[in-house]
């Protein structure tokens, strides 16, 4: 247990903290799941549609310091990347 008040305050500010921050974290783990989801079912569309979605939550979790700057910025590129290549593979089956 914390001694002083100022020690208690923080463990009470810690907690309210972790506690918003998991939430915040989940919700970018699921939005980049979903994406992920819709890649592997080769659905262009809804991956696009998520991926906006996703792309939102991890600049905000990135500006809050959540997740750091440049990891943020590292999964948005692999998703963005995956969806490419998903894309260029469905360009290559309607012309084959």
């Amino acid at each position: 247990m914390p001694n002083t008040r100022t020690a208690q305050k923080r463990l009470r500010q810690n907690e309210v903290h972790r506690a918003r921050n998991r939430s915040i974290k989940r919700a970018v783990r699921t939005r980049c799941r979903k994406v992920r989801e819709a890649i592997t079912a080769g659905d262009v569309q809804r991956a696009e549609a998520e991926f906006r979605l996703a792309a939102k939550h991890l600049d905000r979790a990135g500006a809050k310091n959540i997740l750091h700057r440049n990891a943020a910025a590292r999964i948005k590129s692999r998703l963005s990347a995956k969806i490419k290549a998903v894309k260029q593979g469905s360009r290559m089956r309607d012309e084959g």
